[in-house]
Parts: C-alpha cells; structure tokens; sequence
C-alpha cells in the first residue's frame, strides 16, 4: 500500500535551476555566462537590430511596394453582385443605379472620393440603367448585353466627399 508521504516524482523527472553566478564550483560562476564587459553583460540590454555597427539587414534589404499618393479609390462592385442585390430586392431594376441607391441597398458600404466603378465579374439578367465614375470594357459588355447601359460621369473629389457627408447624416 502506497502512502502519501512516500510519494515522489520518477528519476530523472525534475532538474534543480542553474544557479548562476554561484562561484566557480557551479560551472556558471563569475560573469554567469554573459562574457566579460559590455552592454550584454548588464541588465536592460535592447539591442533589437543592433548588428554591432555593420548596416543592418533590414537597411541592407531592398524595399518593395509603391503606395501612390495621388491613386483613385473607387468603390467596385461587380454585375454579379448587382444582379445578386436585384434578386434579393435590395435595389429596383426600374430605377437608375447610383451610387446613393447601392448605399441604401447596402451593396456598397460607403461612398468613395472618386466615385463608382463597375467590374464585369458574374452575369446580370435585368437590364440596367448604371451612372459610373467608370466601368470595365466586359462590364460594358455584360450590361449591354442584358439590355441596359452604363454612363461614365467624373465625380470630382469634394462633390464625393459632400455626397458622403450628406449620406452618413
């Protein structure tokens, strides 16, 4: 019979700490592994990148990418989701779409400073008629080919911005 206070752990299943800096019997005695001298071998060391003066990788590397100051943020939407918002009832194929009717049909979340953009992404079968900052030449395709047509109108970015301002009030 087992008793509570002859109980142990296997042999081998736990190991005491490393006591550094204990004297020399330890093995880890005097610096306690951190070499003699400098900013390692004190505490708070933040050297994140620091490669000892030699231009660091990340200065080394080439960066990549371009962000364009002066690029258009249209908001897209494709004639699939156009005719998938007609399905549901969410905009009225009598009626011209603009941006103003896909924002109260929650097509579009909000409206963007340079305007509509539409995509030819997925089919429509209602006939349409779309005013659009602009449209894809297979949208252009699709749309007429339903029967309707897509006006290319430049929205110049405060009228957007005023739009927007009036929507979100």
């Amino acid at each position: 019979m087992i008793k509570l206070n002859e109980l142990r752990d296997n042999a081998g299943a736990t190991k005491a700490k490393k006591r550094r800096g204990r004297g020399p019997g330890s093995g880890l005695g005097k610096m306690g592994g951190r070499g003699i001298k400098g900013q390692t071998s004190r505490s708070g060391v933040a050297i994140k990148g620091f490669e000892g003066g030699q231009m660091p990788i990340h200065r080394r590397l080439p960066k990549r990418g371009f962000n364009s100051i002066n690029r258009k943020e249209f908001a897209v939407v494709n004639t699939g989701q156009l005719q998938a918002a007609i399905d549901r009832g969410a905009i009225d194929a009598s009626q011209p779409v603009t941006m103003a009717s896909l924002i109260d049909g929650g097509v579009v979340r909000r409206a963007r400073k340079h305007g509509l953009r539409i995509l030819g992404k997925g089919e429509l079968n209602a006939s349409l008629t779309i005013t659009a900052a602009g449209a894809s030449a297979g949208a252009n395709e699709i749309v007429s080919k339903a029967g309707g047509s897509i006006t290319i109108e430049a929205v110049a970015p405060q009228a957007a911005e005023a739009k927007a301002a009036e929507q979100d009030a």
